[in-house]
């Protein structure tokens, strides 16, 4: 029984886990994940795509071990450049809500971009003032049907 309770973790492991390799998500497309500290800059090896993570734009989140009225949000601006073209601001959020104006994912240039997650999280001891310059985003790139800009 034990041996089945670690087969299965570390099956759930290995879905859940994001790395800048190319991985293979739910749906059976390729997609590549990436992490990016602040002001760091990637060239993707699948993908035409240099991702910049140039800084959060907002941070509403909930402080961990805080009731609050609601969870928050974290919006990262994102640096996207496609081979010789001007790059393009991207604003992607750590959930869906378009009363607001926030999404998690875009389309760009046949390419869907997503943020995964925004860490650290806000607490009481160190709220967003405190973390700026020290946030790490996770984003998965993969090809897309639509071909926005």
């Amino acid at each position: 029984m034990l041996h089945k309770v670690l087969i299965l973790s570390l099956g759930i492991y290995s879905l859940v886990s994001c790395t800048s390799q190319k991985n293979v998500n739910a749906c059976g497309k390729e997609s590549e994940g990436i992490d990016l500290f602040e002001g760091q800059q990637k060239l993707l090896k699948e993908y035409p795509l240099q991702i910049k993570f140039n800084r959060i734009v907002e941070e509403s989140r909930c402080p961990e071990g805080v009731d609050c009225i609601w969870a928050g949000v974290a919006v990262a601006e994102i640096e996207i450049t496609r081979k010789a073209a001007k790059p393009v601001i991207l604003n992607l959020a750590t959930t869906d809500m378009q009363t607001r104006g926030y999404q998690k994912s875009t389309n760009f240039s046949g390419y869907t971009i997503e943020l995964q997650n925004v860490a650290p999280y806000p607490t009481t001891e160190r709220r967003a003032q405190d973390l700026k310059g020290n946030y790490k985003i996770s984003i998965s790139v993969q090809k897309s049907k639509i071909n926005d800009v």
